[in-house]
This record gives structure tokens, sequence and C-alpha cells, in this order.
């Protein structure tokens, strides 16, 4: 009895330690951080992007199609950036203002998930952080070994 609770005691205080060791902050180049957000974690062999908008400062585009290879492109780049490929993304959620812009999501989706696309879900949502975007999307992605 006495034993098992030393190797509890052990390993309540070292598997936090190796749980944070392993959590990485992604930031492709041309992202920041902040305090608040980070682009994208990497926790051993997954990465976990935050919701990347499509709409941009520089080129702003208005359509579902401009907005979601923008989104799409910034979700990449923060996968790529942690180590894997579009490749091996297993699971996408996009956030949709607009129910009807769906057909045109995903004619611009498919071209970024051309075979075995990852699981997806689609939700209409209100509104999002900024008045502009027309969609958000956040993936998990596999690293390979």
């Amino acid at each position: 009895m006495r034993k098992s609770i030393v190797v509890a005691f052990a390993a309540a205080m070292f598997i936090p330690a190796i749980a944070t060791a392993q959590r990485q902050a992604v930031v492709p180049q041309g992202m920041s951080a902040s305090a608040t957000l980070t682009p994208g974690i990497r926790h051993g062999d997954v990465i976990y992007t935050s919701g990347q908008l499509g709409v941009s400062r520089g080129a702003p585009d208005s359509t579902i199609q401009g907005q979601t290879k923008k989104a799409l492109e910034n979700v990449k780049a923060v996968v790529e950036a942690g180590g894997s490929t579009m490749a091996n993304v297993l699971k996408c959620t996009v956030f949709l203002v607009d129910v009807k812009d769906f057909a045109g999501m995903n004619s611009v989706y498919s071209t970024f998930f051309p075979k075995e696309p990852p699981a997806r879900s689609t939700v209409v949502v209100a509104a999002l952080v900024s008045a502009a975007a027309k969609l958000e999307v956040e993936c998990i992605a596999a690293v390979p070994k």
C-alpha cells in the first residue's frame, strides 16, 4: 500500500511537467502570438490550430471562396510550421456566418483535401470576431513519426 502511494505521488509530481514540456506554441512566419491567442499548439504528435479567418488587411476578399482559400492557407501555414502537412489533418471545424455560403466554401475546401478528407463539422454562427469575416476554420493534425 505504501509503495502505491509513493508511486502515485511521484506520478502526480512528474506527469504535469512532462505534459507541459511537450506543449509547444506554433507560430508560422508572418503570424504572431499574443497574450490571449497562439496560431497553433503542438502537443506530442498532434497540432491544434486556432480558428483562422479568411480576411486579410493586405488583400481583402469579400467572397466566400476567397475567404475560404485564405483561411485554409493560414491553417496550412500553422500545420506545416508544426511539422506536418494538410494530408495529415484529421478533423476540421468550419464556422459559417451564412448557410448559403456552404457550397462556395465546400468547393474551395475540397481543393485543400482532394482525397481522404478529414472529418469535418460545419456550424452556422450568428457572427465572428471580425465583422467582415464569412467563416473561420480550425483543424487538428497528426505529426507523422
